[in-house]
């Protein structure tokens, strides 16, 4: 085993691996770039080695700098994580010329899974059945319009060197086929720095299933067992369970082999995963091969009760696989969900800035929490959104997805903005708790699952009731607790008639909801809104207030930085005090510019000083943490101003396109 092994990625991996390295004994040298000079991967391992400035292609992407810092730190091997440098060969083998132990597979193998038009034809070789669809070496846009009708619609344009849904789009049409193509190529050459696509028919109502392998030097190779990764978002993972639901024994033992033949085909070594499309009449097609660790491995170690980390860091040590086949244990029923800094109600824009509170469930029995991020940290908008990985275990599935919204009740990050109530959303579908659900289901159900709910009035309350309890602590606060002085009242007070005050909240969908307030002579208030009204009561533990209201006595967690609350209970939403003595914005002014929502890279700029423009057209498309992000017309008008070139870097808050409102 390794004394001393470096980690070349960040986040929750970086984590995860230091973990199980410190269980083994193991030294871990940190790598972070100027953005994450002080994250929590830095924090928790023996020694941090800077790589460079923010962007990832001089810092975790730097081969030179990532090999320079495991030798001047005395690493005897270096751990990839998932992402960033974990499948490439070039990498790899340059591990190997420095003396230093990679920990995956050879590059051999990587590049022979790399590149899927390549493994699609080797994994024929091995019996292992392929999606149909056209995968010529080098193809150009008119050899793939061509061939698409030989594919048949739906297709899926596919890049050859991709991964993680990008450099993929789906057409259900000829029409708009050319679209997809520029814009797949794009995306791929910017994320793999190769443009090559392939095409396959997109199988309608096929479930996501994946095959966790693992393989040793001694010839040894064997499957883990099956996930199922239906629940996805542009081809992205939002949720992950382990084993897939409603196989049959028959299908299971199937998929397993032919996971093990495609491994084994490429001589591979160390965990990966094949993945499949399972079709709804039973037929499964291999997809492709990740090379790597993914990022939903949590629920095969919870129902095989095995540490995937360990078991690479022992076969990369030259150690037998730990079990044999028919040896591996599988128990209950393990669910994961995503939760990233990104905002449903706005398009899924990332979100970045300071954690102010970043609350997450309490780890124990049958309940797992994997995250790079504590409260105070930074997201930084260099890298891809995912903040932390929820993982809960139970006997049966129904015990598991219980369990899991019950974490995410107990979880926030107020500060910045997160996908939370879309992942409880999700696990409280009848389709998801019925095993009704594909890779096309999310994308069909989405617009219901995020559109904004009004407020209750109970939730205004509870928000209220935290706001005025906080003023009056700090008021007791600042006059040494004496609550018979009059300059210990945080509310109003008029002499003779009841004082009242008007709470105004904000919602994220920019409405505005007013609770009045009037003074009682206990100095507590009596409340209305709307036709409604009643006493302002309420108690508060650490966690939680619980408030009378129109629908009796309910408790919410109410979380607060700021202006800025978060409210989980019967609703979940985000609340902002509308404070009267701050500053307004001009909402005119704003209306007629649009800004950068986080920085990013301009890949494409599609309209012009003085052209006219309809609510809806595409203005720019913006890359940042990894995503393309189309920036529309949200009305109609006249272009006055481009705030950028394509290819340009853009600041946050960067005035991108002002317009000149339509004349009527």
């Amino acid at each position: 085993m390794f004394n001393t092994i470096l980690i070349a990625n960040r986040g929750e991996i970086a984590c995860r691996v230091i973990a199980t390295a410190r269980r083994l004994g193991i030294r871990t040298v940190a790598v972070y770039s100027d953005a994450d000079a002080g994250a929590r991967h830095v924090r928790l391992a023996d020694r941090a080695q800077r790589l460079g400035p923010a962007p990832a292609a001089q810092s975790y992407l730097n081969i030179e700098a990532v090999i320079g810092a495991a030798l001047a730190s005395g690493a005897q091997a270096i751990h990839p994580g998932y992402g960033f440098l974990a499948e490439n060969a070039q990498f790899a083998r340059r591990c190997a010329q420095a003396g230093l132990v990679f920990i995956g597979p050879p590059p051999e193998a990587i590049e022979a899974m790399g590149a899927k038009d390549a493994a699609k034809r080797l994994v024929v070789q091995a019996e292992v059945p392929v999606v149909p669809g056209f995968d010529a070496p080098g193809a150009d846009d008119a050899q793939l319009i061509k061939a698409a009708g030989g594919v048949g619609y739906p297709l899926l344009v596919k890049a050859a060197a991709g991964g993680g849904g990008r450099g993929m789009r789906r057409v259900d049409a000829p029409d708009g086929l050319a679209d997809a193509i520029a814009g797949a190529r794009r995306e791929s050459l910017a994320a793999f720095g190769d443009d090559t696509l392939l095409l396959e028919r997109y199988v309608t109502g096929a479930r996501h299933v994946e095959v966790q392998v693992f393989a040793d030097a001694h010839g040894n190779a064997l499957h883990l067992f099956e996930r199922d990764c239906s629940v996805q978002r542009r081809h992205q993972k939002v949720v992950e369970e382990a084993p897939a639901p409603s196989l049959s024994d028959t299908q299971r033992t199937a998929m397993g082999a032919a996971a093990v033949r495609a491994a084994q085909a490429v001589g591979y070594r160390g965990a990966g995963t094949v993945e499949f499309l399972l079709a709804p009449d039973g037929a499964f097609y291999f997809l492709e091969m990740n090379t790597r660790l993914q990022v939903e491995h949590p629920v095969t170690e919870l129902v095989t009760g095995l540490d995937l980390v360990e078991w690479q860091l022992r076969v990369a040590a030259g150690e037998p696989l730990p079990l044999a086949q028919a040896d591996i244990p599988r128990r209950g029923h393990a669910i994961e969900v995503r939760l990233c800094a990104e905002d449903p109600a706005r398009g899924f824009l990332p979100g970045v800035g300071r954690l102010d509170t970043l609350a997450l469930p309490a780890a124990g029995p049958g309940r797992r929490v994997d995250t790079g991020f504590e409260t105070g940290d930074s997201v930084p908008s260099h890298y891809d959104s995912l903040l932390a990985k929820l993982i809960a275990w139970g006997e049966d599935r129904e015990q598991a997805r219980a369990r899991l919204l019950a974490m995410l009740a107990e979880t926030a990050t107020v500060g910045v903005a997160s996908n939370v109530a879309l992942l409880e959303r999700i696990l409280a579908t009848d389709d998801f708790a019925a095993v009704q659900h594909h890779t096309g289901w999310l994308e069909g159900v989405l617009d219901g699952l995020v559109a904004a709910t009004p407020p209750a009035v109970d939730a205004l309350l509870a928000a209220t009731w935290r706001l005025t309890s906080d003023e009056q602590a700090a008021a007791l606060s600042g006059h040494g607790n004496d609550r018979a002085s009059p300059w210990s009242l945080a509310g109003p007070f008029r002499v003779g008639v009841p004082a009242r005050r008007t709470v105004l909240w904000q919602t994220a969908d920019q409405t505005q909801h007013a609770i009045t307030l009037t003074g009682r002579n206990d100095g507590g208030y009596d409340w209305q809104c709307d036709d409604l009204d009643g006493p302002l009561d309420g108690r508060r533990d650490e966690a939680t207030v619980t408030v009378d209201g129109p629908a009796g006595q309910q408790t919410w967690r109410v979380w607060r930085s700021g202006g800025s609350f978060e409210l989980a209970g019967p609703q979940r939403l985000r609340l902002h005090y509308l404070d009267p003595l701050a500053a307004e914005a001009g909402e005119e002014e704003a209306e007629l510019r649009l800004t950068a929502p986080l920085p990013g890279k301009l890949v494409q700029v599609a309209v012009q000083v003085g052209q006219q423009v309809a609510k809806g057209d595409l203005l720019l498309v913006l890359e940042a943490m990894k995503m393309e992000h189309r920036i529309v017309a949200p009305h109609d008008g006249v272009i006055e101003s481009v705030g950028g070139a394509t290819g340009d870097f853009v600041p946050a808050a960067a005035v991108l396109v002002s317009f000149v409102p339509q004349e009527t």
